[in-house]
């Protein structure tokens, strides 16, 4: 007979999640990780007062309402919309792509046109594509 009815390896928001809704159904769970904390990427610490991410900021995004009710029961979240930008030759361009982008590169105002154009620079194309 095992003293644990799982043993998970990793302690990543796939293992974490799965190790404590298996020890509410009365499991007995092992969780074993190299790192000395839980929450693999995502773990934070606090140091003097602010939670600091430390190995690098992450973003939890969903558009499921189940999701986002269970994970908000153990953390409160920060609003946040990803907006990145390019910076190609000082000219600052929105990514992804979309119309407004188009429009700064190229003048353009209609999908059609843009269309057109990126058809236009693809028949330039010698080979295979370099780079974006």
């Amino acid at each position: 007979m095992s003293k644990y009815d799982y043993l998970v390896v990793g302690s990543g928001l796939y293992g974490a999640i799965f190790a404590h809704e298996a020890n509410k159904r009365g499991k007995k769970v092992l969780v074993i990780d190299k790192r000395p904390n839980i929450a693999g990427n995502i773990y934070t610490e606090e140091v003097e007062g602010i939670n600091v991410h430390k190995y690098g900021a992450h973003i939890f995004h969903t558009n499921n309402k189940e999701v986002w009710q269970y994970i908000t029961q153990f953390a409160e979240f920060n609003r946040f919309t990803n907006s990145p930008v390019a910076n190609y030759k000082g000219e600052l361009y929105s990514l992804p792509f979309n119309m407004y982008t188009f429009n700064k590169m190229w003048g353009v105002v209609t999908p059609e046109e843009a269309a057109a154009k990126i058809e236009e620079q693809r028949k330039e194309i010698k080979g295979e594509p370099k780079n974006l």
